[in-house]
């Protein structure tokens, strides 16, 4: 099964890391890539399961596996200890895409440059602490433009021009698939 390219969207809360997965997706699924999202909830008590439904009734009784069969969807439940999975087991998830956009596990991929990060930012000082932090960036979305700081990363807005950073995210995946 091949792997997918991975890019990580990182920054702060509300800085536009989902919109910018959204224009991406939906940019990228037009030109045909098989994309995959992994989102970080980081909530300690956060389940996808809803208490009485008989997918949570079944979880209770023991199973450690429940799938949800409906005629447009299939959602897959594990009750797992997910605390200490590494970005590796978290991306196993995703074979046969070719493109797995991560938003969040910020310590899984701040140091890793094997992974290209898109760092959504508010301010300038969110850019620069990006730059000395994530290695390597692709480029920077979010409220603020970062034109100014000279940074040579390019800076996109994600809502006026959301074809510009799919073309670098379609060139990164055409290195990825070169290596």
């Amino acid at each position: 099964m091949k792997k997918p390219t991975v890019i990580a969207v990182v920054g702060s809360k509300s800085s536009g890391k989902t919109t910018t997965i959204e224009a991406l997706t939906r940019e990228l699924t037009k030109r045909s890539y098989k994309i995959a999202v992994v989102k970080h909830i980081p909530e300690p008590n956060f389940t996808i399961d809803k208490r009485g439904k008989d997918t949570w009734r079944f979880a209770q009784s023991g199973a450690k596996t429940i799938l949800s069969v409906a005629s447009n969807e299939v959602a897959t439940i594990e009750k797992v200890d997910a605390k200490n999975f590494s970005l590796k087991q978290i991306l196993k998830r995703c074979g046969g895409h070719d493109i797995a956009f991560i938003e969040g596990f910020r310590k899984l991929v701040t140091k890793n440059k094997n992974i290209h990060k898109i760092v959504a930012v508010k301010s300038a000082e969110e850019a620069l602490e990006a730059v000395k932090n994530f290695e390597p960036i692709l480029a920077f979305t979010g409220s603020y433009s970062t034109e100014d700081l000279n940074t040579k990363i390019p800076y996109v807005d994600m809502l006026k021009n959301p074809e510009r950073i799919a073309d670098v995210v379609e060139k990164a995946t055409r290195k990825h698939a070169d290596v």
